[in-house]
C-alpha cells in the first residue's frame, strides 16, 4: 500500500520538472544570442584588449632557472675509438723488456734483464701487427717439434746452437729435434736418467721450473709424462728464444734471476732445474739458490748440469781454473746443506738434490733466517740472502706445508693451503663449490665456442684465475693454462701450484713478460672489475691483443655495466665480438663477452694487410667455429 501511494506522486512531479527544464534551456539560449550580437558587454571588453595588446614574438626569452651556480651542459654523445696498427718495427714489441730500454739500467746483477716498464705517457696505443706471412701454428703434438719460419723469422740459433740441437731451419719451417746443450742426445734421454732418481713417472712430480730455458725443449718433452714445467729465459743475444717454446705450444716467460724476487709463490714447484744455465749460484752469498730454495716444494728435486759440475773433465773447454770451478763447487755444496737439501745423485754431468721434507734433520750452521711475514708476497720484491723457513711440523715424518696427493688426484683434492685456512675466507667447502660453478661455465663456454677444448687453442690464459677452476675444468693434454694472479687480487696461486697448474703473479696495468701472438685463448672473469678505477681498461685490452694470436679468441666475465664499457672499447679493436648473457639467463647482472680476435698481418708504410688481401695459403688454417648468435 506504501509502495503504491509513492509511485502515484511521482506520477504527479515528473511533468512539472519536464517543463522547468525546457524553461531554462529556452533562457539560456536567448542570452547567448544576445551577447553574440553586440549588445553584451563581455565581448566588447575582450575586443577593446585584444586591440591594445602589442603582440610581438620575444626571441631572447630565458627559460632556465637562475637560483644555480653551476653550469648545466649534456654530454656529448661517446664516439668509438678505433686503433690504429702501430708500425711495423713494433711487430715482436715487448714493453717492459725492451732493448733500448733495458740499456739505461745497471747491468749488475742482470738489472737491466729484469721488467722496465714504461711510463703511461711513453705505452704504445695501437695495435701490434703480426709479420707479414703469418700462419697459424701447427696443432699439438706437430708444434712441439715444428714451426713456421714466418712466425718467428730469426735464424741466430741454427747457427750458434747448431752442434746441441737446439733447432734446425728447413725450408720454410724450423724443426726442433729436441736437443739441448747438456743433452744433445735429445729430451728424452736426459728425462729417463733424471727419471731413475726423481720419481716422475708416478704423479709425485707435476711441477717443474726450468732456469734459463733455451728454446724450453726439457719443458717440451716433459709434457708426455704428465709434468707441467715453467720455463723461463732473458731477451737478450739469444733472439727469440722464448718466443720459439710458446709458438712450439710450451709454457715459458720471458724472466731472469736478478735483483727481484721471481714471480712465483713460496713451496710452488716439485722439481727445479738449470741445464748450463749459466747462473752464477755461489755468488752474492748464494742468494739465487736461496730463491730456488723458497719456490721449491719441501721434498722437491734441484737439477744441477753443466759448470760446475764435471768440472775436471771440462775446465779447459770452459776456460776456467781448476781452482776456481772447484771452490765453486764446494760453495754450492756448503749452500746446499744450509737449505736442508741432500745431495742423490752425481754422475757425469749431472747432479740432483733433494730438499727434505722438513727442517726436523737439518744441520744448519748461522744460516741466516728470512724474517718475513709472508714469503708469497714477491711483487717486486728486492731477493734477500736468507733462508725461507719451512712450515713448522708435529713430528719429524710430516710433510712442512702438507702433503700433496699424485697427479691427477691432486687436481681437485683440498690443497693444503685451504685445508689448513691459509687463504682467508676460502674453506673447503667453498672450494668445491668454486669447482661446481667452474665446470659449469666451462661447459657453457664449449656450447659458444665449438673449438674449446680442441687443439686449435693450445696456449690458454686465465688472467684472473682465482682458485684455478677455469684451468681445471679444461684441464687436457691438448693445451695448458697460463693462470695469473693479479697483485691486487686475493692471494691464490699458492693454491693453484698444490693442484699441479702454474702461473704468476701480474700487475695487468703492466705488459706481460711474453712476446706478441703467444695466445690462442684469453679468459678472464672480474678482471676489470678489479681493474676499475686502477688503469684504462683501454690499456688492458691492447695488451690482450698483443699477446692473442691472429684468429685467436676471447672470453670475458663481469658485470653489466663494465662489459658495456668494455664492448666500446672492444668495438675499435679488429675484434668480432657478441656480448651474450649469463648461462642462467638474461636477469643475472653478469655477461659474457666473446670475440674472435681478426686476421690481419703488418706490411711497409704503416698500412695493413687483411684476410681478403691475399694472404698467403694456409694463413687461416683452421679459423674460429662459433654457433649462430
Amino acid at each position: 500500500m506504501v509502495i503504491k501511494n509513492n509511485l502515484s506522486g511521482y506520477r504527479t512531479r515528473r511533468p512539472v520538472s519536464i517543463f522547468v527544464a525546457l524553461g531554462l534551456c529556452c533562457c539560456f539560449y536567448l542570452l547567448g544570442t544576445w551577447q553574440k550580437s553586440g549588445f553584451g558587454k563581455g565581448d566588447s571588453i575582450a575586443l577593446e584588449i585584444t586591440k591594445h595588446t602589442d603582440c610581438n614574438v620575444f626571441t631572447n626569452l630565458n627559460f632556465e632557472t637562475h637560483h644555480n651556480d653551476v653550469e648545466i651542459t649534456e654530454p656529448p654523445k661517446q664516439k668509438i675509438q678505433v686503433f690504429e696498427p702501430c708500425d711495423v718495427k713494433y711487430t715482436d714489441y715487448t714493453p717492459c723488456q725492451e732493448q733500448d730500454r733495458a740499456m739505461m739500467f745497471p747491468r749488475e746483477n742482470m738489472i737491466y734483464r729484469e721488467r722496465h716498464c714504461p711510463p703511461d705517457d711513453e705505452k704504445l696505443r695501437c695495435l701490434v701487427p703480426a709479420p707479414k706471412g703469418y700462419k697459424t701454428p701447427f696443432p699439438w703434438p706437430k708444434s712441439r717439434d715444428y714451426a713456421h719460419y714466418a712466425n718467428v723469422p730469426y735464424k741466430h740459433l741454427t747457427v750458434e746452437k747448431a752442434v746441441q740441437n737446439w733447432v734446425q731451419f728447413n725450408g720454410d719451417v724450423f724443426k726442433f729435434p729436441g736437443g739441448g746443450t747438456m743433452f744433445p742426445q735429445g729430451a728424452d734421454a736426459y728425462i729417463d736418467e733424471l727419471a731413475s732418481v726423481i720419481p716422475i713417472a708416478d704423479g709425485s712430480v707435476r711441477t717443474a721450473l726450468d732456469t734459463g730455458c733455451g728454446v724450453a725443449s726439457w719443458g717440451a718433452y716433459l709434457l708426455k709424462r704428465n709434468v707441467l714445467a715453467m720455463s723461463f729465459a732473458p731477451r737478450d743475444n739469444h733472439e727469440a728464444q722464448v718466443q720459439f717454446a710458446l709458438e712450439r705450444g710450451v709454457p715459458a716467460v720471458i724472466g731472469v734471476l736478478g735483483s727481484i724476487r721471481l714471480p712465483y709463490p713460496s713451496r710452488a714447484f716439485d722439481m727445479a732445474q738449470c741445464s748450463r744455465c749459466l747462473i752464477p749460484w755461489a755468488a752474492n752469498e748464494g742468494t739465487y739458490l736461496m730463491e730456488v730454495d723458497r719456490v721449491l716444494r719441501p721434498g722437491g728435486y734441484w737439477i744441477l748440469s753443466g759448470p760446475p759440475i764435471n768440472w775436471k773433465t771440462y775446465y779447459q773447454t770452459w776456460k776456467r781454473p781448476k781452482e776456481e770451478l772447484q771452490a765453486e763447487q764446494r760453495k754450492i755444496e756448503e749452500l746446499a746443506e744450509q737449505l736442508c737439501w741432500e745431495k742423490k745423485y752425481e754422475k757425469g754431468d749431472l747432479a740432483i738434490w733433494r730438499k727434505k721434507v722438513n727442517d726436523r734433520s737439518c744441520q744448519r750452521k748461522d744460516a741466516p733466517i728470512c724474517q718475513t711475514k709472508d714469503a708469497d708476497d714477491v711483487w717486486y720484491e728486492k731477493m734477500e740472502s736468507c733462508v725461507t723457513p719451512f712450515p713448522k711440523v708435529a713430528s719429524s715424518k710430516e710433510v712442512a706445508g702438507g702433503e700433496l696427493k699424485k697427479f691427477p688426484a691432486r687436481l681437485n683434492a683440498v690443497p693444503p693451503r685451504i685445508a689448513k685456512g691459509s687463504v682467508p675466507g676460502v674453506t673447503a667447502d667453498l672450494y668445491d663449490e668454486d669447482n661446481k660453478i667452474w665446470r659449469k661455465h666451462v661447459s657453457s663456454y664449449k656450447r659458444l665456442n665449438r673449438l674449446i677444448g680442441s687443439t686449435r687453442y693450445r696456449n690458454v690464459m686465465d688472467m684472473n684465475a682465482g682458485l684455478g677452476g677455469f684451468a681445471a675444468a679444461l684441464e687436457s693434454p691438448k693445451l695448458w693454462v697460463m693462470n695469473v694472479v693479479p697483485n691486487i687480487a686475493k692471494n691464490s696461486l699458492g693454491v693453484i701450484y698444490e693442484r699441479g697448474l702454474i702461473g704468476s703473479y701480474h700487475d695487468w696495468c703492466e705488459g706481460f713478460s711474453t712476446y706478441p701472438r703467444t695466445y690462442d685463448l684469453i679468459h678472464a672473469s672480474g678482471l676489470f672489475s678489479l681493474y676499475k678505477g686502477k688503469c684504462k681498461f683501454e690499456d688492458i685490452l691492447l695488451e690482450m691483443d698483443r699477446i692473442l694470436r691472429p684468429e685467436g679468441a676471447i672470453l670475458l666475465r663481469d658485470e653489466v655495466d663494465t662489459m658495456n664499457e668494455v664492448r666500446k672499447i672492444a668495438i675499435g679493436m679488429r675484434w668480432d665480438i657478441k656480448l651474450v648473457d649469463h648461462e642462467d639467463g638474461p636477469l643475472v647482472p653478469e655477461k659474457i663477452l666473446v670475440g674472435v680476435k681478426q686476421y690481419w698481418v703488418g706490411s711497409s708504410g704503416n698500412s695493413t694487410v687483411a684476410e681478403s688481401e691475399g694472404n698467403p695459403k694456409g694463413a687461416r688454417d683452421q679459423g674460429a667455429s662459433w654457433v649462430s648468435w
